[in-house]
């Protein structure tokens, strides 16, 4: 926002849609944005990979890095992105470990960074599946040519994104609680926290919510967090400006607005 010519609510979007890369800014119209994010992503990222590695199937490869955009924020393995070829781009001859071996190039390349799944009660990590989120959510747009802005996980990329730049290691939390099913029995369900982020001796349970327009909404986002037993903060960024609240269970729920512009924002 110190460089950026317009409201917060305009830049929280530009930020959102184009990213964060200085250049970026330069342009005043959405073309120069869309054209610098795709160039760049063709004539830097892809031509570094390709040059460090030995890559016979380009075509396969860029396929990878668009499921991975398209899935932000949702769990994923090499076995089943391998799946995920043979069912929909009908590439059968793709492997888990070739994928495997193509997201290492991708991450160093810095286009994606690899959030693990932790077990917050078991105090282990959960080898089944990660997260991937992008470095800079413009191009990730930019590799989908801007076709699917969820805003929903854009935010929750941004805010991984955010942590990650306040030094934070970053995981995603699974919890596991007792509910009662729909024929009253107890069963066991996991639950999962968008993020539990460590620093030394901090820790903080983050969720994201795009929007929470009820008390149904609030309930849901706030169930994982009610499972974990410890006494670390644990906080609600909702994708609006809405004022900072602290509920009963001591819950902190704040907008996107204070959450990035404020840099201490996590122990308010």
């Amino acid at each position: 926002m110190t460089a950026f010519d317009g409201t917060v609510e305009d830049g929280w979007y530009e930020y959102m849609l184009y990213g964060g890369l200085p250049h970026s800014l330069t342009f005043k119209g959405e073309s120069g944005k869309v054209t610098y994010l795709k160039n760049l992503y063709q004539t830097v990222y892809l031509n570094h990979i390709y040059e460090r590695h030995d890559i016979e199937n380009k075509e396969e490869f860029e396929e990878l890095v668009k499921i991975l955009a398209s899935c932000i924020g949702s769990p994923t393995n090499p076995t089943n992105l391998a799946n995920t070829f043979k069912s929909v781009k009908k590439l059968q001859s793709i492997t888990d470990k070739t994928v495997s071996t193509y997201i290492e190039y991708i991450e160093d390349a810095f286009l994606i960074s690899k959030a693990e799944r932790y077990d917050i009660k078991g105090k282990q990590y959960i080898g089944a599946s990660n997260k991937y989120y992008f470095q800079d959510t413009g191009l990730r747009n930019a590799i989908l040519d801007f076709r699917q802005n969820e805003w929903n996980h854009i935010m929750e990329n941004v805010i991984y994104n955010e942590l990650c730049i306040r030094g934070f290691n970053v995981d995603v939390g699974n919890v596991s609680v007792r509910r009662r099913d729909a024929d009253g029995v107890m069963r066991r369900i996991s639950l999962e926290v968008d993020f539990v982020a460590n620093l030394g001796s901090r820790r903080y349970y983050i969720q994201s919510a795009w929007r929470m327009p009820d008390a149904g909404k609030i309930a849901q986002e706030s169930q994982s967090l009610l499972g974990i037993n410890d006494s670390f903060k644990k906080i609600i960024v909702v994708g609006e400006n809405v004022p900072l609240t602290r509920d009963v269970n001591g819950i902190v729920t704040m907008g996107y607005k204070q959450f990035l512009l404020d840099t201490d924002s996590l122990d308010k």
